[in-house]
């Protein structure tokens, strides 16, 4: 049974020169992400704040040690979805100047991919709306996916 009310989660954008950390999900069974290309992040835990939340997770999935004032909040991404819990995904970017040593995750296996490869890999459909948005510099993303399945079929950028 989907709940109500969305899951609040966070979705993290690690960039170092030109390539982003991403997770290949690879390691977790009946996981909604399975063989996709992602940011790090996962659900808020109650009475988190957005940023706090991005800064644990980031810490749990990768073992880099952040502080609020070094990751940048992009947006937020409405994800609805007739087969999954709705999701209100608060949108990070961060940029290091080095790439810092990395923890094994449990979730998936954690790779740096060249910025221009990023669209090429399996990701959700919807996700390269949001990420076109972020790599053109965007610092304002609202947007609803809506979902039948693993299909889009809908995109609302709440700023136009």
């Amino acid at each position: 049974m989907m709940d109500d009310k969305p899951q609040l989660t966070t979705l993290c954008y690690i960039k170092c020169s030109d390539e982003y950390l991403l997770l290949h999900r690879n390691k977790k069974e009946n996981d909604l992400n399975e063989g996709k290309w992602i940011g790090v992040g996962g659900k808020m835990e109650p009475g988190e704040t957005p940023d706090d939340g991005a800064v644990r997770e980031i810490y749990e999935e990768t073992g880099i040690v952040l502080s609020k004032n070094q990751i940048q909040n992009i947006g937020v991404v409405h994800f609805k979805s007739d087969t999954w819990n709705d999701e209100e995904m608060f949108l990070y970017k961060v940029e290091l100047a080095s790439k810092p040593e990395l923890i094994a995750c449990d979730e998936g296996t954690l790779y740096w991919i060249q910025e221009d490869k990023v669209l090429s890999l399996p990701t959700w459909e919807g996700d390269r709306v949001f990420l076109e948005a972020m790599f053109a510099g965007e610092t304002d993303i609202d947007i609803t996916l809506s979902y039948e399945g693993d299909k889009l079929v809908q995109v609302i950028d709440h700023k136009k």
